[in-house]
């Protein structure tokens, strides 16, 4: 995409049709939790926007959000959308490096000052600065620098978001959110480990949409992707209520696809989309898959017991009453079910 080009015109060289663009306007208007009237204005300024530039940070991480979002099956609108940004620096997609590449990241901060926008994925370790240096900067003093005069950042997985794995416990290298150091700028948490793709592009087209960062939740999450918890959207949700629940992965449970509660599922205290965006271009998501959610979306969900422990065994500080909320669940479920056990036999005896 060249500078001069707004996106309108890149999407149009791209083969992305009218109808194609409008329909993607509308799932993101629909994503940001926009009433269907907004689709028009989300349409026309993502025509209109012009590339921003885009600085990406990769502190202590593991790649893997990189990974989430590059991982693509086939170009899309929402690929299109990312590539249309100027990303400036990013040490895992750029072709420079050494000083070339350092040389790049301070240009871009110079000539967009107040306009660019700073992604950071990865914690930052405090207790030493040898733990994590690039160019024999520290993360620190590169987080300092870069977001001086940055329009906003987007802390990319639970690593930037809230320390994550990293700073689990004993947290050797002193790990900590972005958030943790930087308090003069927005921030918007994308937490996931890894995130989900299409929350990254949301945020994104926010931006380009509106010049603003999205409605936060109160982790700085953005609301319309984390307004509510996996167990409330989720498709073994009428299991639970009826009390059926797997206790081993491979029992007749499982197989019926019942609740994964027992089983250590974390929906009822996780809030993220991957109930309704799914992953692998919307095919499934974890507990689809058969495997329970692990939290990850959350702050400590590292350190909060056995990923296959369940809830009941009160060892969850974070969400103790939704937890509380989930074992009166579960014994309301059974209780139910027992009912309906009781109303089967007694039908099937009068019968």
């Amino acid at each position: 995409m060249r500078k001069d080009q707004n996106l309108g015109e890149y999407l149009r060289t791209q083969g992305v049709s009218r109808r194609g663009f409008l329909k993607f306007c509308s799932a993101t208007a629909s994503l940001m939790a926009l009433p269907p009237s907004a689709v028009a204005q989300v349409a026309e300024a993502l025509a209109a926007a012009r590339r921003p530039s885009v600085i990406w940070l990769s502190f202590q991480e593991c790649t893997g959000c990189t990974e989430s979002l590059t991982r693509s099956h086939s170009p899309t609108v929402e690929s299109l959308i990312f590539d249309a940004i100027s990303l400036d620096y990013h040490h895992t997609l750029q072709a420079a490096a050494g000083h070339g590449a350092e040389a790049a990241r301070e240009a871009a901060q110079e000539e967009n000052k107040g306009k660019y926008i700073l992604v950071v994925d990865g914690s930052i370790p405090l207790d030493n600065p040898a733990y994590s240096t690039i160019a024999g900067i520290s993360n620190l003093d590169m987080l300092k620098a870069s977001a001086k005069d940055c329009f906003a950042i987007v802390s990319v997985g639970t690593c930037a978001a809230f320390g994550g794995l990293p700073g689990a416990n004993p947290n050797p290298t002193g790990a900590v959110a972005v958030s943790d150091i930087i308090t003069d700028k927005p921030i918007i948490n994308v937490s996931g480990c890894p995130p989900i793709p299409v929350v990254i592009t949301g945020v994104l087209a926010h931006f380009l949409t509106f010049g603003t960062i999205p409605e936060l939740d109160d982790l700085g999450r953005p609301a319309a992707f984390f307004g509510q918890n996996i167990h409330d959207r989720c498709y073994r949700r009428p299991f639970y209520e009826r009390g059926q629940f797997a206790e081993t992965f491979d029992d007749e449970g499982a197989k019926a696809g019942w609740c994964l509660y027992k089983l250590g599922c974390k929906g009822p205290i996780t809030y993220n989309a991957c109930a309704t965006t799914k992953w692998n271009s919307g095919t499934s998501f974890p507990i689809e898959s058969g495997h329970p959610c692990l939290g990850c979306s959350e702050p400590g969900f590292w350190d909060k017991g056995g990923f296959y422990e369940p809830l009941s065994t009160g060892r969850f500080d974070s969400g103790a009453k939704l937890a509380g909320a989930a074992v009166a669940g579960v014994a309301l479920g059974a209780v139910a079910a027992a009912s309906g056990r009781r109303r089967q036999a007694k039908y099937t005896k009068e019968g």
